[in-house]
């Protein structure tokens, strides 16, 4: 009784959750809205499908209202195509037709006063071919992540990616469940909701929507590729970072690029803002000199004005963020070594 009442606890928290989530992104005015939108609407399906097997699971549900929310799972699928579509192509190249792919969905929701769901030969039919729908847009969207691996911002990627096998997960457990190889009929509810608890702390950090207020931008993955070599070229052959004041506008302005599209190359190949992608350099150069024999009885002061940190407490904090390490104990453990 007790673990029957704690999987029904977590179940309700996870719809809920996932509730949630669907107002936050619907409401969301920041980054790419349409795919929000899009985001927003697979989890909404999801929830409603989930939230009837929460509550089939300990009361009975009239058949017409199972048929209303299995018939949810039927925009899952266009909808998580549509959302990766949204994300990887410009905004304006997302057709209405496509919205084509909802008949299933409406036909399903018309017919669902009459459609069986006694679990009959018939209802074991119609479930399996909603089964089969989700999980061909699942396909598609594999398809289409190998398709744009090559050229699609690596972080997005792996966020969109994240998110289908996630479902694609929802989707393999009420398989197993529907053939009888798994015999907990909740158990996709409990998944569902781990599932959303996770999404809930990516979506929140709200690091995905850093990368989306750049999907207007005319820069596509070879160009971005271009622009960042030309950075990489500039700071290795003029040593451009030793200056401490250095700044997003200087180098733009010597490559002949926007400041935002310079940001946006740095963001998306590198995952490092300005500064950070600086400081890598300046701390490049600091490990090479805090181990030097010539620099051994300097001060850690003058290896960080050499490195073009403009004081020590950022040197120190900077070098610690990315070796873990002070560089005093840095000197200490490599120049023994």
């Amino acid at each position: 009784m007790v673990i029957e009442g704690f999987i029904l606890v977590l179940s309700c928290l996870g719809v809920i959750q996932a509730l949630f989530l669907c107002f936050y992104l619907f409401t969301l005015k920041k980054g790419n809205r349409k795919a929000n939108a899009f985001l927003a609407l697979v989890l909404l399906g999801l929830t409603i499908r989930i939230g009837k097997s929460v509550f089939h699971n300990y009361i009975e549900v009239d058949p017409r209202l199972r048929n209303l929310a299995i018939s949810s799972i039927l925009t899952v699928g266009p909808f998580l195509w549509f959302y990766g579509k949204a994300l990887f192509e410009k905004q304006q190249m997302f057709s209405n037709r496509n919205y084509i792919h909802l008949i299933p969905f409406v036909l399903f929701v018309l017919c669902s006063p009459i459609i069986p769901n006694r679990g009959d030969l018939f209802s074991s039919i119609t479930y399996s071919l909603v089964l089969l729908h989700f999980g061909i847009y699942l396909s598609i969207c594999w398809r289409d992540i190998l398709k744009i691996t090559n050229d699609a911002n690596p972080k997005l990627l792996k966020w969109y990616r994240n998110i289908v096998i996630g479902i694609s997960l929802i989707w393999v457990l009420y398989l197993g469940i529907f053939v009888g190889f798994i015999p907990f009929y909740i158990l996709g509810a409990i998944s569902f909701s781990f599932l959303i608890y996770m999404f809930s702390y990516l979506l929140l950090k709200r690091h995905v929507f850093a990368l989306e207020k750049y999907s207007n931008s005319r820069i596509d993955r070879e160009a971005s590729i271009k622009i960042l070599n030309r950075v990489k070229e500039l700071f290795e052959n003029e040593k451009i970072y030793l200056d401490s004041s250095i700044s997003l506008q200087i180098i733009s302005q010597k490559l002949s690029v926007s400041s935002r599209e310079l940001s946006q190359v740095i963001n998306e190949n590198e995952q490092k803002n300005f500064s950070e992608f600086v400081n890598h350099f300046r701390i490049t150069k600091a490990k090479k000199l805090l181990v030097d024999s010539e620099y051994a009885l300097e001060k850690i002061a003058t290896v960080a004005y050499d490195c073009g940190f403009g004081n020590v407490t950022s040197f120190n904090l900077a070098f610690k963020a990315e070796t873990q390490l002070t560089p005093s104990q840095y000197r200490t453990q490599f120049s023994a070594a």
